[in-house]
């Protein structure tokens, strides 16, 4: 009886890791996005001319967690939304942010970008 149950946990534990295996864990949220590039809105605003130097760290930082087609559209859409909910964020803003800050992305920053057409060497 003993060893039933112990092949029973061993069962359960095998089913969660499949279960983690096959549907992995969301790496990063708009929120976390947002927290990443908390010291730009004063940039994107207009009410300063430059991003500060926190701003880019946190744009160069999102184009490093950009490893997959995928977490390439999340970010964009992330973005876009900002670029777009935002009422006081200047588009102008949006579109030269990665420039100012020597980032590339596979998309243009801007509530027009076209994340479901990104092409992901």
């Amino acid at each position: 009886m003993r060893v039933v149950k112990i092949v029973g946990v061993y069962f359960l534990v095998v089913l969660c890791m499949v279960q983690v295996m096959v549907k992995p864990i969301e790496a990063f949220t708009c929120q976390d996005i947002a927290v990443i590039l908390k010291d730009c809105s004063a940039y994107a605003t207009g009410k300063i001319p430059d991003p500060p130097a926190g701003c880019c760290g946190g744009v160069k930082q999102l184009e490093k967690m950009g490893v997959t087609k995928a977490d390439q559209q999340k970010i964009c859409n992330c973005l876009k939304t900002a670029c777009t909910t935002y009422p006081d964020v200047k588009e102008a803003a949006c579109i030269a942010l990665p420039g100012k800050c020597g980032a590339k992305f596979p998309f243009q920053v801007s509530k027009f970008a076209k994340c479901d057409a990104i092409t992901y060497p």
